[in-house]
C-alpha cells in the first residue's frame, strides 16, 4: 500500500528533526514535491533555506540528503533521526558527481 500524502509528510518531518519544516505538494505529473525547509536560516532577503524537489521516493532521498547535509553544515548540534543516514547520503552524493562526471 502507498503511504497517503499526509503520512509522508508526517514521517518526512519526523525524520528531519526540530528545525525542518516539511512540505509536500503534488505537481502536474501527479508525483509528490518535497519541499523541506529550515526555521531558523534565511537564504535570500526573508526567505527561509530549502530545498525543493520532485519525484517519487528519489525525491524524497534527494531533499533528504540536502537536508541532512544543510544540518551538519549548519547547525552540527542539531539533533535529528535522519543524521543517522549521513554516510548514505555522502555516498550518493559520491555516486551522482561520479556519474555526471562521466
Amino acid at each position: 500500500m502507498v503511504a497517503s500524502r499526509s503520512a509522508r509528510e508526517r514521517k518526512a518531518a519526523v525524520e528531519g528533526g526540530p528545525l525542518a519544516r516539511v512540505k509536500i505538494d503534488v505537481d502536474e505529473a501527479k508525483q509528490f514535491v518535497y519541499k523541506i525547509s529550515c526555521a531558523e536560516c534565511t537564504a535570500k532577503a526573508h526567505r527561509k533555506w530549502s530545498t525543493y524537489r520532485t519525484g517519487g521516493d528519489n525525491g524524497y532521498l534527494l531533499a533528504m540528503d540536502r537536508w541532512i547535509f544543510h544540518l551538519v553544515e549548519k547547525h552540527p548540534g542539531a539533533e535529528a533521526p535522519c543524521l543517522a543516514y549521513l554516510g548514505a547520503a555522502q555516498q550518493r552524493l559520491h555516486e551522482r558527481r561520479e556519474q555526471q562526471g562521466s
